[in-house]
């Protein structure tokens, strides 16, 4: 059906009266939407067309009638193949264009997809009239022809048959848009182009598929019935407008059936799942499964395709149980003084999902506790309320508490449920007496006395109580702390009574309090004690003298230009300090004839010479100072004032300062004694150290073997250069009678050695050009010649041991061969001498042998 109208700018839509049997595309195409038999019901409908502006609307029918099938007329119409014709081109009348008929909209070709061929199949053939003068070739353009995907359709170039060669699939491409040329044997274009639409028909080809195999949603327990769940979805590959492609949904089964097999229902069209039934509960089914399925073909059961899915919906829990306490009851006890313990441990059953809101219990205390002595938290895993005190409790006020406390979730209750909202219990905290410390009262305790007082004096009382009334306790006092030892106090009434004499300047005073502390102890188990402080505000009296201040100064020979600022030092305070008086002494008569002094204000004054020149020197000055006490107290210090020559501004030009010459006659023997006690250590240092020095040269006369330069071994252990490095005279290794001259030999260390006249043994000669290892063997053959020969020294000769000059009287030595000198003496030590003594030992050192 085609609608057409004057301006051809109208944009309708076409609709059909029977949409369930028959459907009409845009393009006008009417085709069947199901397979049916024709019937006389079927045999007329309506197709209407709206202006989609105007909204105005047309409508036609359209009759359809039987025709009958014959073999011969199948046939023919199989060979019977529509022609499409180029639509004639306008042609120039005496220059002008001539006015041609409108030609016809060619329409659609509709082509089955999954079509079983067979191949080629011929479609449409298309020709232009021109064929009759010209020899024509046609060809086709497009998607699907010369563009990709290539080859589904081909077209014979003489004839202008257009076939499709292999079948189509709509679900990739729904439709082809083709160009038709007609030229030419040269080439030469002779039609215009025309448009071939291909529209491939879609079959239901495709099965509807879930986005998700699994769907999971929730509902709250106890929703009413309507209640939206969630919403499943597939969609299906085919015709969307098409029956093959409009699914519809239905539950197939439900697990667990209870308490109703049909507690939900679904949308068949929009896959929505909505409860259909009351009574939902968490506590009885936590979660229901439902196999889900999509069918196509509007969910015709019979020529639909269908897939399943499986839906999990998952009750989720709300507070319709509240808390309740499994004990009416509960006992606890607690400590006085004691916070922050756990009295008592409260339970609770909660049928909710636990560690939610709705499960969670807080606990409160509706009363029994006015003053809020007492606290309640939850503990997190079990649920349970920990009582805990909050306020310390003492026995002696209140021996127990009986509270009362209430349950409650976090979230309030959900409506409708008959159950209360919390529950109730009562606690019942008991009390237990403890020892508890003696306390002081007051604390500190000030009191005010006046320094100087006499030991012995009583001060005041200071004791504790003992806030343990229902026990019979003593408490006994002692003292803790006491700086200056002036205090003591009785163990048992605390009376403090002092000990020596009470010193406000005494340095254990800060700001003329003195603090001491004393310690009561109570005789309980276990036994309990608690501190107290003593403070005494010690008032002043005038029992310290002023002194004179600074005690040392210095002046010029003669008056002018300087003098002498003083001023006084006392420990006591106002009204016992200044202002002082000031003055000098009436003997000795020097002191006045030669000094005067004058008063500059009540702490001040002044010192200057009376006479006009006073020889250099240290003079003591005694001056009498007299503070403002009642009674006043004086005394005379000692200035010590350097008199010394003065330059022209005024400054001491002397050498010696004040110090240095004031130094005393004990000072000066004490620094004389300290320079000759130094003198006779240096002078026995030198001594011990030449005597030391005699010892070490004779200890040379025995040298020791590794020290012998006669011998062939020497040490080449040292980080040096050898034998070059070696401060030995290597001439005495093996020739003893070339040693040098005795005036050479420095004294204390010659030797005056007699040869004795022997064979002399043959020593090893190095040869010139040694091997590595002739340097050991050779050393170790001169070692065993060298032990073994008797003119090799010591010789049995006379020796001079501890040389001490000419004239020396020290005996020869040759008295060992005899037998009759040091029978007695053990010899054994000759072993550890070296080998220069093996013959000594062997003589003498073999004990009764």
């Amino acid at each position: 059906v085609k609608f057409s109208n004057c301006n051809g700018k109208r944009k309708v839509q076409y609709e059909s009266s029977e949409p369930a049997d028959f459907k009409v595309d845009e393009d006008g195409m009417v085709y069947a939407v199901r397979s049916f038999p024709l019937s006389s019901e079927h045999a007329k409908f309506l197709i209407y067309a709206q202006d989609k502006e105007t909204q105005e609307k047309w409508q036609v029918a359209v009759k359809l009638s039987l025709k009958p099938a014959l073999p011969e007329d199948s046939v023919k119409e199989s060979q019977e193949i529509e022609e499409i014709v180029f639509p004639r081109q306008a042609a120039k009348h005496n220059g002008h264009l001539q006015r041609q008929k409108r030609d016809w909209v060619i329409p659609p070709i509709n082509l089955p997809e999954n079509s079983r061929g067979p191949f080629p199949q011929e479609l449409v053939r298309i020709r232009s009239d021109r064929d009759k003068n010209l020899s024509l070739r046609y060809s086709v353009t497009g998607p699907g022809a010369d563009q990709p995907p290539t080859g589904i359709f081909i077209i014979n170039p003489i004839s202008g048959q257009l076939s499709v060669t292999k079948p189509l699939d709509r679900e990739l491409i729904a439709r082809f848009h083709l160009r038709a040329h007609a030229v030419d044997i040269n080439g030469n274009q002779v039609e215009n182009p025309i448009d071939i639409v291909i529209n491939v028909i879609d079959m239901n080809d495709n099965r509807p598929e879930f986005l998700h195999q699994v769907w999971n949603g929730t509902v709250p327990e106890g929703s009413k019935p309507g209640t939206y769940v969630m919403t499943v979805t597939a969609i299906d590959a085919d015709d969307p407008n098409a029956l093959n492609g409009m699914l519809r949904y239905r539950i197939l089964s439900q697990a667990p059936s209870t308490p109703s097999p049909n507690m939900f229902t679904i949308n068949n069209e929009t896959g929505d799942i909505i409860t259909v039934a009351a009574g939902l509960d968490r506590e009885k089914v936590q979660q229901y499964t439902l196999i889900i399925q999509a069918t196509d073909m509007e969910g015709n059961p019979t020529y639909g395709l269908s897939n399943t899915a499986t839906a999990v919906i998952t009750v989720t829990d709300v507070n319709d149980n509240p808390p309740e306490f499994t004990a009416m009851t509960f006992y606890g006890e607690v400590p006085e003084n004691r916070v922050d313990v756990i009295v008592a441990n409260l339970t609770v059953t909660d049928k909710d999902q636990p560690h939610t809101p709705a499960w969670n219990a807080m606990y409160r205390i509706s009363g029994g506790d006015p003053t809020g002595r007492f606290a309640i938290q939850t503990d997190p895993n079990s649920n349970d309320g920990l009582v805990t005190v909050a306020k310390p409790i003492d026995f002696e006020t209140n021996r127990m508490f009986v509270l009362t406390v209430a349950a409650e979730n976090q979230v309030p209750l959900a409506k409708g449920i008959q159950h209360p909202p919390q529950s109730t219990a009562t606690v019942s905290v008991t009390v237990i007496d403890v020892n508890e410390n003696p306390y002081f009262t007051p604390n500190p305790k000030v009191i005010r006395q006046e320094e100087g007082l006499h030991a012995g004096t009583m001060l005041t009382t200071f004791t504790a109580q003992d806030p343990d009334r229902y026990m019979q306790q003593n408490i006994r006092y002692t003292k803790l702390s006491d700086p200056a030892n002036w205090l003591k106090i009785d163990p048992v009434n605390g009376q403090i009574t002092t000990i020596a004499v009470l010193d406000r300047e005494s340095p254990n005073v800060k700001n003329n309090i003195y603090n001491a502390t004393f310690l009561a102890s109570d005789n309980g188990i276990p036994p309990m004690s608690g501190t107290g402080t003593l403070q005494i505000y010690l008032l002043d009296i005038n029992d310290n003298a002023p002194q004179v201040l600074p005690q040392e100064a210095e002046t010029c020979e003669t008056p002018d230009p300087n003098s002498i600022n003083i001023t006084a030092l006392d420990y006591d305070i106002d009204p016992n300090a200044g202002p002082f008086a000031f003055d000098l002494p009436l003997s000795p008569v020097t002191i006045k004839r030669n000094w005067t002094i004058t008063r500059l204000n009540g702490d001040f004054a002044q010192l200057n010479l009376k006479i006009k020149f006073l020889e250099a020197g240290i003079y003591e000055v005694p001056i009498i100072i007299t503070d403002s006490g009642n009674p006043p107290k004086s005394n005379i210090s000692i200035l010590r004032v350097k008199v010394c020559q003065c330059d022209s501004n005024g400054d001491c030009t002397d050498v010696d300062r004040i110090v240095g010459a004031g130094l005393g006659t004990g000072a000066i023997i004490a620094i004389l004694l300290c320079i000759i006690i130094l003198l006779i250590l240096v002078l026995m240092f030198v001594v011990w150290m030449k005597r030391r020095d005699k010892e070490r040269q004779a200890k040379q006369l025995l040298i020791d073997p590794e020290d012998d330069v006669r011998d062939n071994i020497l040490k080449y252990d040292e980080e040096g250069g050898g034998e070059e490095d070696q401060d030995y005279d290597l001439s005495q290794l093996q020739q003893p009678d070339t040693v040098e001259p005795d005036a050479i030999k420095p004294v204390g260390i010659r030797r005056l050695d007699e040869r004795p006249i022997h064979a002399e043994p043959q020593y090893p000669v190095r040869s010139a050009a040694p091997h590595p290892g002739d340097i050991g063997d050779f050393i170790n053959e001169g070692l065993k010649a060298a032990d073994n020969d008797p003119t090799a020294p010591p010789y049995d000769s006379l020796l001079v041991f501890d040389y001490e000059g000419s004239g020396s009287t020290a005996g020869s030595l040759s008295s060992l061969n005899s037998s009759s000198s040091g029978g007695e003496q053990d010899y054994d030590y000759l072993n550890d001498w070296g080998p220069r003594f093996k013959k000594l030992a062997d003589m003498y050192g073999g004990g009764d042998d």
